[in-house]
């Protein structure tokens, strides 16, 4: 029997609706945020839905799951679209002209109460994959606690939880608490509070979800995870310009935003367009870390531009935003981080040592100084 699409796409709309309605929304008026419902020919279903400043931040999850209920409905594929700016552009576009200002798209109202003893909160992004983000977020929590701060670092790049092997640790949390009142207790090294994902899958175990069950995820880290009292909470996003990107600045307040970046064009345009995702959603982008620069030769001591050179410090110009520092392309690095000892733990005098103490002493004055009036 061949499927009424007519008729599948009725029930899909009636579904949606009755969520929209439940979240305040307006159905079939301006207010409604979902946009472009289409089904085809084998149930399976596509529609965006435009975010606002007053946005919910489970209506995304709670849209996908309404159409995932109807009978006959197949694959569901949601695109979320970012508020527009105020020159009426849609602000999934790349835009023209200069960067955007922070503060000039609203974003997303973060949730009140979350995290509410940490002081500062600082997510550490990239525009693609493999450019160092994680070895610079560990870092920078190695190097907050090295200066005596109380400091907690939250894996969200859900699909490569690389915190448990960067920091050597294989235990898994503990649950405390009285029950229907659990919460998960961080694990501790190198002076840092711990939350991944890694610590809760199988060596080898793949991380297969959808981007409602990653914001679920990162929901459970920050709100049942008893981090205590901290002074700075850094976040090793995953790449790209996704769910969990979406789903932190709609949670909590960021204080900003750490670009990460190797020299050459192909990772530059990927953090671009990292950049311009934190601009509007209103937050602050601290600056830009140009990572693998510079190879030194050990046996004939000259040192190769691998990568290229200045592509970080290029875009942070053309931004109008910090440009944080250079971090030398060194096999300590890596080997440090392969084997659970972070080279500000291990190696601080190095190269690669004083080139990341002095990117966190940066981080840490732009944090403390605030944004720029």
């Amino acid at each position: 029997m061949s499927l009424d699409v007519e008729a599948l796409k009725r029930s899909v709309a009636a579904a949606l609706a009755s969520v929209t309605h439940a979240a305040g929304g307006g159905g079939e008026n301006a207010a409604d945020p979902v946009r472009d419902l289409e089904v085809d020919d084998s149930g399976d279903v596509r529609f965006a839905v435009q975010l606002g400043g007053d946005t919910s931040g489970s209506l995304v999850k709670d849209l996908r799951a309404a159409a995932e209920g109807v009978d006959g409905v197949g694959k569901v594929k949601v695109n979320v679209q970012l508020p527009k700016s105020p020159s009426g552009g849609s602000s999934s576009a790349a835009g023209g002209g200069g960067a955007l200002k922070p503060g000039s798209v609203p974003a997303p109202t973060p949730r009140p109460g979350i995290l509410a003893d940490t002081r500062h909160v600082i997510a550490v992004s990239s525009g693609k994959g493999g450019v160092g983000k994680s070895m610079v977020s560990t870092n920078l929590a190695v190097a907050f606690a090295r200066e005596g701060l109380r400091v907690g670092l939250l894996d969200a790049d859900i699909y490569g939880p690389n915190i448990p092997l960067m920091f050597g640790e294989t235990r898994r949390p503990k649950v405390v608490g009285e029950k229907g009142q659990e919460r998960i207790e961080p694990l501790e090294a190198h002076g840092v509070k711990l939350m991944s994902l890694g610590f809760l899958l199988e060596k080898e175990q793949p991380a297969i979800m959808r981007g409602p069950l990653i914001a679920g995820i990162l929901k459970q880290f920050l709100e049942q995870v008893e981090w205590g009292s901290l002074d700075v909470m850094v976040v090793d996003m995953p790449p790209g310009t996704g769910d969990a990107q979406l789903s932190l600045v709609q949670t909590i307040d960021l204080d900003g935003a750490v670009m990460v970046t190797t020299p050459q064009d192909v990772s530059t345009g990927d953090v671009r367009r990292g950049i311009k995702m934190f601009e509007r959603v209103n937050t602050r982008v601290l600056g830009i870390v140009e990572n693998m620069v510079g190879f030194t030769c050990p046996s004939c001591g000259e040192t190769h531009d691998l990568f290229g050179r200045g592509g970080g410090e290029r875009l942070a110009t053309e931004m109008r935003i910090d440009f944080l520092g250079r971090i030398p392309l060194d096999p300590s690095v890596r080997e440090a981080g392969d084997r659970g000892a972070p080279t500000l733990a291990s190696d601080p005098s190095s190269l690669a040592g004083e080139a990341l103490t002095e990117v966190a002493t940066r981080v840490l004055a732009a944090v403390r100084e605030g944004p720029p009036a």
